[in-house]
């Protein structure tokens, strides 16, 4: 597929590979077996503009498209999924700041984001309101000059390090998703706090927090957009971000057959090496045809945004529904090429397998995305 990239595409895209080679790839297990922020990365890829790519020229970004952040965002999770999830849902949230900022909230917020110096975390998901985001419960009462926040947001990533958290609450418990307003909030805002980390499967050099909002006192001109108009910005902003974890999936799953067929090529038994054996070629055969299936999707949908498509719903789901499985399949044979070594931590795929298994559940399930799909297939608004 590398074919249909442009020049500034590739370059950006070699040198996300290159960076993720030399300095994600040999840390990730660490950062696996400590769940440890990995800070000293985060700063690098400020240093060298990552964080910046998608976002608008003007306030120091790269504005150089969904489909270079996608190239970004695969090679950095080939090389550490944990790096790849900070910088994603960075993306993620910045994106809102984009789409309604004010001239003044994008002139405050996204410079020092695109640089880096602060990171962003997206805070719509609840305890009893992942999926089903009409039935979030967090409220933002205004009093004068002000919002008062309260409620409790719950698996998000980048929580506990971001200096900005776009978050989602009612403003009219009353109008269902038609009450739901979006707001910037600052780390540091009094009645704004961390009362939880998650102790997850996989991914845990990325913190995923629970915030917690109480009587949290934002100033109105931080409210992003018209009240009401919150359900809307979040659906745009998934719409555009679902790629990102196509990518994400893309790229872990380039790792786990590169990890594979290398394996596939040194393992001997009965006599020969496994990568002769018919049953190991046939699961070879299988993994990259579902990689670059999943990436044709994927790159497809991104440059559909690139382009200015009037819509792209439907391209956006099916490339994070297929990336995803597609990754999971893939994942899971490289576990089985290497037999009882995939098991173990002394090999790659074991967290692989583990770090995948988020990418089916984040920014809407897989389920989820066949409800969208249908409903676009068959028209429905």
């Amino acid at each position: 597929m590398d074919f249909t990239l442009s020049e500034t595409q590739r370059l950006l895209k070699q040198t996300a590979r290159e960076l993720a080679e030399r300095e994600l790839a040999p840390r990730a297990a660490e950062l696996d077996r400590t769940a440890a922020f990995p800070w000293g990365t985060v700063r690098l890829l400020g240093q060298t503009g990552f964080f910046g790519v998608p976002l608008p020229a003007a306030y120091g970004g790269g504005e150089a498209g969904v489909l270079a952040s996608c190239l970004v965002v695969e090679e950095l999770a080939r090389g550490c999924m944990s790096t790849s999830s900070v910088v994603a849902a960075h993306f993620l949230a910045a994106w809102p700041i984009v789409l309604a900022g004010s001239a003044a909230q994008k002139e405050r917020y996204l410079p020092p984001l695109a640089r880096g110096e602060a990171i962003a975390a997206y805070a719509q998901t609840e305890p009893e309101a992942g999926s089903d985001v009409a039935a979030l419960r967090a409220s933002a009462r205004r009093d004068g000059d002000a919002y008062v926040l309260n409620g409790t947001k719950r698996f998000i990533t980048n929580g506990s390090v971001a200096g900005v958290c776009v978050v989602f609450a009612k403003t009219d418990p009353a109008a269902g998703h038609r009450g739901i307003s979006a707001f910037v909030v600052e780390q540091g805002a009094p009645g704004f706090s961390v009362s939880r980390l998650e102790h997850k499967m996989g991914q845990r050099g990325v913190p995923t927090a629970e915030l917690v909002f109480a009587d949290c006192r934002v100033p109105a001109d931080q409210r992003l957009g018209p009240e009401g108009s919150g359900f809307r910005l979040a659906m745009q902003t998934l719409d555009w971000s679902r790629p990102l974890i196509g990518a994400q999936a893309i790229g872990i799953g380039q790792a786990a057959l590169d990890a594979a067929t290398a394996y596939a090529r040194q393992r001997t038994t009965f006599g020969k090496v496994i990568a002769e054996h018919q049953a190991v070629r046939m699961m070879l055969a299988d993994m990259v045809t579902d990689l670059e299936a999943a990436r044709l999707l994927d790159y497809r949908a991104a440059a559909l945004i690139d382009a200015g498509a009037p819509r792209w719903t439907l391209e956006a789901s099916i490339s994070k529904l297929f990336a995803g499985e597609a990754s999971r399949r893939i994942v899971n044979a490289a576990v089985q090429i290497h037999g009882g070594y995939g098991y173990v931590a002394d090999f790659a795929v074991e967290r692989y397998y583990r770090d995948q298994r988020v990418i089916e559940l984040y920014e809407g399930t897989n389920e989820i995305q066949r409800l969208i799909i249908a409903r676009e297939l068959l028209g429905e608004r």
